[in-house]
């Protein structure tokens, strides 16, 4: 190696989920290759789905995730419904919606003020953050505790819930444990708009993805649970459709595999892929919100993903407080499901993006083939390609300046690495 060569290591990444490596080689100042390696063990998930009864597949899909439980039920009910030609009622379709406002929330405001603020405010975690800016931190935890509550209640507890099912949910909350949420979804939609304003003055690096974005996307609704496929460069598709347009391969370095559009390579799911894709479909005080903080289509810098985070929060606490206020316990909180051979897909999206379950179902209601294709790895090229980008920028900082902004450049994404598993270790080399 040239007596100029440059290493520059993170031996973990902090505020991220799970574990895994970066290496970024140079030749000269010029970035040569980018790659994500991820070395936490497979989960094995889909293979263990095999044999087990349709029922328990929402209390086993939650476990892959601690911080995105209700996505992994919520796609494993549908596409197992589909599979059995199982049809919900308008009132457990707001129900679901309902839940999966509590999960955005939650992890959304984890994600923005936990793990990703730091960066913009010069520090190495939350707690150092706290010291400075305390009221923002306390603002933020009261706000994540309205999306736990949501969780709590409909799912039967904040972690891992128990209360989903496929056709349903086994109990709905009575009309007075429901209105015991609205105060502090009320007082939380008030405050995020204000500190939405005080994050909007933060700095954000200048930075624009040329890269496709993908997304549910419905024409009544910000997509939860149902939708097409649609993207930036023109597709629109039947969920049905997924697998023929997109496919995943395995790379040596990865326990993760790497999703790509057929023909197109690369693509983005996610925060700013939902904006851009549907923020026509963005309720009027989100879309307000937006606009005035000077937040519209065409939106591309990641690192703004940070706002559009904040957008879609509020967009979470207000058809909360309407769902909440509107709601009558219903007269059936879970539908029949027959047992039947079948094959069932679905996708819905989770804070992270764009995620998909396939099953296929035998006569006796056992599941005999399983995929699951998590955001994060759909999302591991696009971090490549925005890591080489950057990487230009890292050649000419200063050591702890460039680690920061790599971190950062990554953490954008908010990468759950242990469901993407079926960074971070960052060395820079450089080479004559």
């Amino acid at each position: 190696m040239s007596k100029n060569a440059r290493t520059i290591r993170v031996d973990a990444l902090a505020r991220v989920e799970g574990e895994g490596a970066l290496t970024i080689r140079f030749r000269g100042t010029e970035p040569k290759s980018v790659e994500l390696t991820i070395f936490e063990p497979p989960r094995f998930f889909e293979g263990f789905l095999r044999g087990r009864s349709l029922f328990e597949t929402p209390d086993i899909t939650a476990r892959i995730c601690g911080i995105c439980p209700v996505a992994y039920q919520m796609s494993a009910c549908h596409a197992l419904e589909d599979a059995v030609g199982a049809e919900i009622t308008p009132e457990i379709r707001r129900l679901r919606r309902l839940l999966y406002t509590g999960e955005w929330i939650e992890s959304h405001v984890l994600h923005m003020f936990m793990l990703h603020a730091p960066d913009f405010l010069g520090h190495d975690d939350a707690i150092g953050m706290a010291k400075e800016h305390a009221d923002l931190v306390k603002a933020s935890l009261r706000m994540k505790k309205a999306g736990n509550a949501i969780v709590a209640l409909l799912g039967g507890r904040e972690i891992h819930p128990i209360n989903v099912c496929v056709g349903g949910f086994h109990r709905a909350p009575t009309k007075s444990e429901m209105r015991e949420l609205l105060p502090e979804l009320e007082w939380s939609r008030t405050t995020l708009e204000n500190v939405l304003t005080q994050l909007s003055a933060w700095h954000f690096p200048d930075y624009q993805v040329p890269i496709e974005l993908v997304s549910l996307w419905h024409a009544d609704e910000y997509p939860f649970n149902e939708g097409r496929i649609r993207s930036s460069s023109g597709l629109d598709v039947d969920v049905h459709e997924y697998e023929a347009h997109f496919q995943e391969e395995h790379v040596q370095r990865s326990t993760a595999l790497h999703s790509v559009h057929v023909g197109h390579g690369a693509y983005l799911v996610g925060p700013l892929a939902r904006f851009n894709n549907c923020f026509a479909q963005l309720r009027p005080v989100a879309r307000a919100c937006a606009e005035r903080l000077g937040l519209v289509p065409p939106m591309r810098n990641p690192f703004r993903s940070l706002l559009i985070r904040g957008i879609e929060t509020l967009e979470a606490l207000d058809e909360a407080c309407e769902i909440v206020e509107r709601y009558e316990v219903p007269r059936v909180c879970k539908v029949d499901v027959p047992i039947r051979a079948g094959v069932g897909q679905a996708a819905t999206e989770a804070p992270r993006g764009l995620l998909y379950h396939r099953y296929r179902v035998d006569a006796q209601g056992r599941i005999e083939e399983a995929k699951i294709t998590p955001p994060t790895s759909q999302n591991q090229k696009s971090i490549e390609a925005d890591l080489l980008e950057i990487a230009r920028r890292l050649a000419a900082l200063p050591h702890a300046e460039a680690r920061r902004l790599a971190e950062q450049t990554v953490r954008n994404y908010d990468p759950c690495i242990s469901c993407s598993t079926h960074f971070l270790d960052l060395r820079i080399e450089s080479e004559a």
